[in-house]
């Protein structure tokens, strides 16, 4: 059976039309760096003020595919315990782009000589447009409005806990807790009003002075829409070189590679391959991010832990900052 080259485009932006309901939240590939972009509590746990930038193209050559571009900062507060976040994300697929604008703030407290907890809470909102001309888009069982454009302002409230240790973090959050008939009948059939839970971990084995074993995992839970886990591998070499793997189940495997160019400078990349049906339409997905240490000077991946505040606490730990 001959399938044409306009039969592939509509099969394969319909079947990306399904993932905008199961993924409400944009996707990431190298979470590991991008904590704070969904979990609030992250923000105050760097060691010193951060500003990164993200780019993630998906599925490319699928005209519509999915596109997020994120500025993002994390700035300790003077005293250690707490910390003020900014994130601006643009997430666009087809027709439906969203802009989401918040500030997030966390407070940390020491459950042990080694471990800190924090609590962070976010509040902003999300720019929802809808351009029916960008196309003709058809989402079985319900008609769109063809022709109109919408755009709407929604108020987002989320909240997160982060614990972390010498070699090891752990993280839960709800990027949006005001779902409930947020978005009108128009755009429905687009965006579900549903809660994304995200669970978050990863562990720091060091293999020697200057190589470390890194895995971690992200899962993420949308209602009425199950569940996605990514799993992740990278290792540290010479302090400065990070390669790696990551796998999306029922979805794509991921290859990583990361570069410190200078203490206060980090470039990381990662390229998906689809495992489902997707990966027979497209040429995979791009992602790059970069990341700008502000304030920070000598080797930027020796062990945290040895510098001590007076009471203690370690300033941060080497998990949080590769991952």
């Amino acid at each position: 059976m001959n399938i044409t080259s306009r039969s592939i485009i509509v099969l394969v932006f319909l079947f990306a039309m399904g993932t905008c309901i199961a993924q409400k939240e944009p996707q990431y590939t190298q979470y590991m760096y991008n904590i704070g972009s969904f979990n609030p509590a992250y923000v105050g746990s760097v060691e010193s003020p951060e500003v990164l930038g993200l780019y993630r193209a998906q599925w490319i050559d699928v005209p519509g595919a999915p596109r997020t571009i994120r500025f993002g900062a994390n700035v300790p507060l003077g005293n250690e315990k707490m910390g003020l976040g900014f994130n601006v994300i643009n997430d666009e697929l087809g027709p439906v782009a969203q802009t989401y604008i918040d500030v997030a703030y966390s407070y940390e407290i020491n459950l042990s000589e080694s471990t800190q907890l924090s609590f962070g809470v976010d509040a902003g909102g999300s720019l929802l447009s809808v351009d029916y001309s960008e196309g003709n888009f058809q989402n079985p069982g319900e008609p769109l409005l063809f022709g109109e454009e919408i755009n709407n302002f929604y108020p987002t409230v989320g909240a997160g806990l982060f614990m972390y240790s010498d070699e090891w973090y752990l993280g839960a959050s709800i990027p949006n807790f005001l779902t409930n008939g947020i978005y009108n009948n128009e755009v429905a059939t687009l965006v579900e009003d549903k809660i994304q839970y995200n669970f978050i971990g990863g562990y720091v084995f060091e293999l020697s002075d200057r190589s470390k074993f890194k895995p971690a995992f992200l899962i993420n839970y949308l209602q009425g829409a199950g569940t996605t886990i990514n799993l992740s591998a990278n290792f540290l070499f010479l302090d400065a070189l990070t390669l790696g793997a990551s796998y999306r189940f029922d979805n794509a495997v991921s290859g990583l590679a990361g570069f410190q160019i200078t203490p206060g400078t980090f470039l990381g990349y990662a390229y998906d391959y689809n495992t489902n049906i997707l990966g027979e339409f497209n040429n995979g997905s791009h992602e790059v991010i970069l990341k700008f240490y502000l304030g920070r000077g000598g080797d930027s991946s020796k062990s945290r832990n040895k510098n001590k505040s007076l009471k203690g606490k370690p300033k941060q730990i080497d998990s949080p900052r590769f991952f």
